[in-house]
């Protein structure tokens, strides 16, 4: 039984929500943030990303940076760029991508749903990560950037989320990148009750995207019980800020690799170590996407293999099972000497929104000697993952798209 709630939701003015709405803090350095925030002063990164309003002489984490936020938010607030739900709501957030959409339920879960693992994890989190948004969160007061949660998708919750849909949208915009963004208020209290009681319902929800963000999130939450130790757990900061999307909407993307070096074999010794794992398949110059799980591409030397991966190495375990875990453990690791691919500086993770050609440019720059191409691990496989309370390998999933901060901010008391 999830709790997943209604609150009252800080927004964007009418009319300011596409300036406002800003690609999650942590897809940027601070160059790149800084040159967000120049050309739109009013992009909520100023706020997730602070120290842009700084020189380079000041430190990203430092205490002023934090407290520079909480000034600038305040400010909107008391300026208007930013209003306050009269009452507790859920919203509707869609977002829309080549035709594709996904519609989550932004709305607050329970930091003792994460803590007893109603709420599921599929990857481990670093605490030097989390430090930063454990300041920002509980200097601001305020969670900015949701959750990407995930559910198995209901009948009750996908007609409430159509009835509502049928109705005028209070955001309507495309931003710069060509992703389309709407949002419904759900305020009147059938429908509200309606959702509340339909994840009441549901036994599991999973973390797809964000796990850094709500490990920061429960842990400031935590920290809000010590410093009130009479608390009743009604309070905002037993809750965190989150959209919830339905599996059956969501793709997740390619996540591809590319390996500086061949670990000093020789190209034919290395093809000769594929073929002992995998069938391969000279298939020329074009970009070879695989097709289905146990399907790879590998561009080695201008040119582009297949690889499909023999039974021998197949598995119907959880983990190792994943495409991911059959490139690391049968050919990166043993091959290429790819120990530790969350510290190893000799291999690249690359983005399936990025395409095969940035593989290409990657290998042609010499900065990569071999490149592999991913088909995509399924929302089902992530789910069997954590319902085996296990972990997936580094750079598993890529969610695109991303959701936006600044449209929603959750205040925590």
């Amino acid at each position: 039984m999830a709790t997943i709630r209604p609150f009252n939701s800080y927004r964007p003015q009418i009319g300011l929500e596409a300036l406002v709405a800003a690609l999650p803090y942590d897809v940027y350095n601070r160059q790149e943030a800084c040159e967000v925030v120049k050309k739109n002063p009013k992009s909520f990164l100023a706020i997730d990303r602070a120290e842009t309003q700084f020189g380079p002489e000041v430190d990203t984490y430092a205490p002023c940076v934090y407290e520079k936020a909480k000034e600038m938010l305040r400010e909107q607030i008391a300026n208007g760029t930013f209003i306050r739900e009269e009452k507790p709501c859920y919203y509707l957030y869609e977002q829309e991508m080549d035709g594709r959409k996904q519609t989550g339920i932004v709305a607050c879960a329970s930091i003792d749903d994460y803590l007893e693992n109603r709420i599921k994890k599929h990857e481990n989190t670093r605490a030097d990560k989390e430090q930063d948004r454990i300041n920002h969160v509980d200097v601001l007061n305020t969670q900015t950037g949701p959750i990407f949660l995930a559910y198995r998708s209901t009948p009750v919750l996908r007609d409430v989320v159509a009835k509502v849909k049928q109705t005028k949208p209070v955001y309507d915009f495309v931003s710069e990148d060509g992703i389309g963004h709407r949002v419904w208020i759900v305020s009147e209290d059938e429908e509200i009750q309606t959702i509340r009681e339909g994840f009441a319902a549901i036994d599991s929800i999973y973390i797809a995207d964000g796990h850094h963000r709500c490990a920061s999130a429960v842990k400031v939450g935590l920290k809000r019980r010590e410093e009130n130790p009479n608390f009743d757990g009604t309070e905002e900061f037993n809750y965190f800020l989150s959209v919830l999307f339905p599996d059956e909407e969501l793709k997740i993307m390619d996540y591809n690799r590319v390996v500086m070096d061949l670990n000093g074999l020789t190209e034919s010794d290395f093809l000769a170590e594929v073929d002992k794992i995998f069938t391969v398949e000279e298939v020329g110059l074009d970009c070879y996407h695989p097709q289905k799980k146990g399907e790879f591409g590998m561009y080695l030397n201008r040119k582009w293999y297949k690889l499909a991966v023999r039974d021998a190495y197949t598995s119907l375990d959880a983990v190792d099972g994943l495409d991911v875990s059959i490139l690391q453990n049968h050919l990166l690791n043993p091959v290429l000497g790819i120990q530790d691919p969350k510290t190893d500086k000799r291999i690249d993770f690359v983005g399936g929104i990025r395409g095969l050609k940035e593989l290409e440019r990657r290998c042609g720059e010499k900065t990569g000697m071999v490149a592999f191409s991913m088909y995509p691990t399924s929302i089902s496989e992530l789910f069997a993952v954590a319902d085996d309370h296990r972990l997936m390998p580094p750079k598993s999933t890529w969610f695109e798209p991303k959701l936006r901060s600044g449209l929603f901010l959750h205040e925590l008391n």
